[in-house]
């Protein structure tokens, strides 16, 4: 059994996580019985947290807002995830620099000796993966703007910038029920019910700009399949432009599309060509790296183009043959 001390912290932290618990379910949380949450509630109330309590064989426990509440206290876990998240925060959104050092600092200054230790251990420092083209930070007023329109249900209207090709351009007036904000692979999107097309879409924030709440509210959609992060990742073309890797070719896959378009990095370009066969534009850092991606599907490959392609994908198939310890293939 945990201190008085420790599990009065303890059963703080869980009152702040959830909107309510069944007495008997925190009197198991926390290795005591119920006799013992009782006092422990009533403690926390002597401290001026207000703590209220349904009354009544579903006996439960909720720790209600208000202005006189004391400041919250974070047990040792906490603490380090929030510190943790203030020193990789600023990696994808921009402007909150210097408030996530302030914050960090504050947090530092009233921790015990033993988490400062542990935090200032803890250099993190957050790098750009190779296989993902470099993530823009974005505005955190624009997410803000953003996050306020999801939780209102209010649909909104913005200009977004429209991946086709080189000649890009700034489309007008999208209007859109915002659902979700999501990151992913270091960019944030905007899940929502684009009113234009209309259907579901995954926005790029980055790509977004002018949001202005029309005061027009919505009625909640059910996302297909229920789940944002299969939707995202699922998307055939998340706004990514291949165009800037130094190297792009162009393959067919016998592979559902939905299965590369989840996998493939490289900024890809995914067509359904049937249920198991799908057309694939793909950049890389080279074009011995484009063919090895491209044969990280398992599947049969027909490479379209271009010729680079074509001669990596020789060159590989002579390298890994020799590894293997059979002849090299002939004609290539």
């Amino acid at each position: 059994m945990p201190e008085t001390s420790a599990r009065l912290l303890l059963l703080l932290s869980l009152l702040q996580a959830r909107r309510e618990w069944p007495t008997d379910e925190l009197a198991a949380r926390l290795e005591v019985s119920r006799r013992t949450v009782r006092r422990d509630v009533d403690r926390l109330r002597d401290l001026g947290y207000p703590v209220h309590v349904t009354r009544g064989p579903g006996a439960a426990y909720r720790l209600d807002a208000g202005s006189r509440l004391p400041p919250l206290l974070f047990d040792d876990e906490q603490a380090v995830a929030v510190a943790v998240a203030l020193r990789t925060a600023p990696t994808t959104v921009s402007g909150i620099d210097e408030a996530a050092a302030r914050a960090l600092a504050t947090i530092r200054q009233v921790m015990p000796a033993r988490l400062r230790h542990a935090i200032d251990a803890m250099r993190v420092t957050p790098l750009a993966n190779p296989w993902e083209l470099a993530a823009p930070r974005v505005d955190s007023g624009l997410l803000l703007s953003l996050g306020t329109a999801v939780r209102g249900g209010e649909v909104l209207a913005f200009d977004y910038l429209d991946h086709s090709g080189p000649g890009e351009e700034r489309q007008p007036s999208r209007r859109v029920e915002p659902h979700h904000l999501v990151i992913w692979s270091g960019r944030w999107y905007l899940v929502g019910w684009d009113q234009g097309l209309p259907g579901w879409a995954a926005f790029r924030v980055d790509r977004v700009s002018a949001p202005t709440a029309t005061g027009r509210r919505f009625a909640r959609r059910e996302l297909p399949g229920g789940d944002v992060a299969a939707f995202v990742t699922s998307q055939f073309d998340r706004g990514d432009v291949p165009g800037h890797w130094p190297c792009r070719g162009e393959v067919v896959l016998d592979a559902p599309a939905e299965v590369v378009a989840r996998w493939a990095p490289g900024g890809p370009v995914v067509e359904a060509l049937g249920p198991d066969r799908c057309r694939l534009v793909l950049g890389a850092w080279s074009w011995i790296g484009l063919a090895a991606l491209v044969g990280t599907f398992a599947a049969d490959i027909e490479v379209i183009g271009p010729p680079e392609l074509v001669a990596a994908c020789a060159e590989l198939s002579h390298r890994y043959a020799a590894a293997a310890g059979f002849p090299a293939p002939q004609g290539g």
